[in-house]
């Protein structure tokens, strides 16, 4: 993860150690040695895919003269992804963006008892039913709520696992392809991760949020944001709300964007071309992947 960028580029090797120096800790390392099982730990995974980002921006600004301000009409991420997004624009440090997502792991991961939550896709399901299948699991008691509205047909609802248990059961009697359990620890992007959003209120309030180079398209309301203290507070906001994922990329043409550039994976790229197969994309990936757009800057 990670690994063919820091052994192409210096400056992504930078990017990499410096995430190690602000976690104290040799991320980097079990990025690219395993075990796979440590790399799985939200703790972990949350600023392990926010290095692997920076590091192709990162590449891109030091080497192929990239410019966010010059280039980019805004910026985006999906869940964690939104800090990645707002490091590369400029509003948090890179050490700074490492301890919050450090800190955000840890805390959905302690906010709700191992075993008592969970999440599930609802494969072939539009928004409209999945939030029909939610309100009709949680009436009869428990939590469940769209957590993720991610591409048509791909809705994931999060709650306690008895409740989510009688969604599956909804779902199907609904008619709907496919309720799918996630192997996740913990209900992310729902009222059970309050105590989370309480932390994360704590550890935003303690850092500097620098002005954006451009907007970030923000989670929870699929608009733009710039002002320091409204990013701040949707932050603390997206720990227990809804991803708008779909929403999001419908946004985009009205705000002047016909192409999406994914950096360090092609999962979002995806979802965008089944949300609006009109949108252009470029994944950028390995160092090929950059070299190639960097001639085209």
């Amino acid at each position: 993860m990670g690994k063919a960028l820091a052994d192409a580029f210096a400056s992504a090797r930078e990017v990499f150690q410096e995430v190690d120096d602000a976690l104290s800790q040799k991320l980097s390392r079990i990025m690219w040695e395993g075990p796979e099982s440590d790399l799985l730990l939200t703790e972990n995974a949350q600023p392990a895919i926010m290095a692997a980002s920076i590091a192709v921006v990162r590449v891109l600004e030091r080497e192929m003269g990239l410019d966010i301000a010059k280039h980019a009409r805004l910026v985006a991420g999906h869940s964690l992804g939104e800090y990645s997004a707002l490091c590369a624009a400029g509003a948090f440090s890179l050490a700074d963006t490492a301890r919050l997502l450090k800190t955000r792991g840890l805390a959905m991961q302690s906010a709700v008892p191992l075993g008592e939550g969970g999440m599930t896709a609802l494969i072939g399901a539009e928004i409209e039913a999945a939030e029909e299948v939610a309100k009709e699991a949680a009436a009869g008691g428990g939590t469940c709520v769209v957590a993720n509205d991610n591409a048509p047909g791909q809705v994931v609802i999060s709650g306690t696992l008895d409740a989510l248990a009688r969604a599956g059961e909804i779902a199907k009697a609904k008619g709907i392809k496919r309720a799918l359990p996630l192997p996740v620890s913990a209900p992310f992007h729902c009222p059970l991760m309050q105590p989370a959003a309480d932390a994360m209120a704590q550890a935003l309030a303690a850092v500097t949020i620098r002005p954006l180079a451009v907007p970030v398209l923000a989670n929870v309301t699929a608009a733009e944001a710039s002002d320091p203290e409204a990013v701040r507070r949707l932050l603390v906001e997206q720990v227990t709300g809804r991803v708008r994922w779909r929403e999001s990329i419908l946004a985009l043409r009205s705000l002047g964007v016909d192409t999406t550039i994914e950096f360090g994976n092609k999962v979002l790229t995806g979802m965008v071309k089944r949300i609006d197969k009109d949108l252009a994309t470029v994944t950028l990936e390995t160092p090929a992947d950059l070299e190639a757009f960097g001639k085209a800057l």
